[in-house]
C-alpha cells in the first residue's frame, strides 16, 4: 500500500535533519583529531577561522 502524504512527507523531513545533522558534524569537527571542542575566531583582516580547543590545530 502507498505511503500517505503525511507519512511522506516525515520520512522527508527526517531525511533533512539527518543531513544539517552531518553538515554542522563535518563543518565543525577538528580536521586534525575530529573532535567538537572548535572556536570560532575572528582573524586580524577580518576574516573567520577555527581552532580546534581539545588539540590546538586551527584552520580557515
Amino acid at each position: 500500500m502507498p505511503a500517505s502524504i503525511f507519512e511522506e512527507a516525515d520520512r522527508l523531513s527526517e531525511a533533512a535533519a539527518v543531513r544539517e545533522r552531518a553538515a554542522l558534524r563535518t563543518l565543525f569537527n577538528c580536521p586534525s583529531c575530529g573532535s567538537a571542542h572548535v572556536a570560532q575566531v575572528l582573524g586580524d583582516n577580518g576574516g573567520v577561522s577555527y581552532v580546534c580547543t581539545a588539540c590546538g590545530h586551527s584552520w580557515s
